[in-house]
């Protein structure tokens, strides 16, 4: 099932997405959250063309990044390739939804799209074995975890860089059934393909981030983890468009604006 959050400048709202013998994307309404509550179809649909994509899960807790878990991007930035997986956190107050504006911050001179396939947290959990890391997860979307490159470097750790508000695109949807084991990863700005990957070539699949991150931390119901960035990673400025798709998933794509 594909899970969206949407609105028709009224509440949010949940759907399934699905498509009509005519071809046309709808919104199968549902009742409940699939977080928290059981969800049922209410027999309402909605065209997608008439509804506003949200971020499909606003995460209460956190998001969970993970660095160079692709031994070409660590390359690309003259990194080490680290022997356990390299977390980072990002606000929950970065995240926007589809077609939402990335604000370039004034503090940044150099921001930059990272296109990653995202993990979204099912249910309260600790200490997953890899084995049954299928039975936390809800499903999986894109993600793009826009970072401050120069900040990056400047400040020698990652909370500012990565944390500015709208620095976290989620969307189009939740898939919630997905083999993650050799998707295509890409970023576009405008008709330029920046990056290309699969996931593949993570070093550490989603199995082993999603236990590794459990030993750290209770991971909760929305949390999301970002899963790292094919090589290709580059600036964004203001009046691109950037698009990341992930295969099997669908496409998410943001404009970039100075900030005002």
């Amino acid at each position: 099932m594909r899970i969206a959050r949407f609105t028709t400048d009224e509440e949010p709202r949940f759907a399934a997405v699905g498509e009509e013998q005519t071809g046309e994307t709808v919104l199968a309404v549902l009742e409940g959250d699939p977080l928290y509550r059981p969800i049922r179809l209410t027999g309402e649909k909605v065209a997608l063309v008439d509804a506003r994509l949200l971020a499909p899960v606003l995460p209460r807790s956190k998001v969970v990044g993970v660095g160079r878990n692709y031994a070409e991007h660590a390359a690309e930035l003259g990194n080490e390739i680290p022997a356990e997986p390299l977390l980072f956190l990002k606000p929950n107050t970065s995240v926007i939804g589809p077609g939402e504006p990335v604000v370039l911050p004034t503090q940044s001179q150099s921001v930059h799209h990272e296109a990653e396939l995202a993990v979204v947290i099912g249910r309260v959990c600790r200490d997953v074995p890899r084995a049954r890391v299928a039975e936390v997860v809800l499903g999986y979307t894109c993600g793009n975890d826009v970072t401050a490159r120069d900040l990056q470097e400047r400040d020698g750790q990652w909370a500012r860089a990565k944390g500015f508000d709208s620095f976290c695109p989620l969307g189009p949807w939740i898939e919630t059934d997905l083999d993650t084991a050799d998707l295509a990863v890409t970023c576009t700005v405008g008709d330029e393909l920046r990056q290309s990957g699969r996931t593949s070539q993570m070093i550490h699949d989603v199995a082993a981030l999603v236990s590794y991150a459990s030993e750290a931390f209770t991971l909760l119901p929305g949390d999301v983890i970002l899963t790292g960035t094919p090589s290709g990673v580059g600036p964004i400025v203001a009046g691109d468009e950037v698009t990341v798709t992930v295969e099997g998933i669908g496409a998410l794509t943001n404009r970039v604006v100075a900030s005002s």
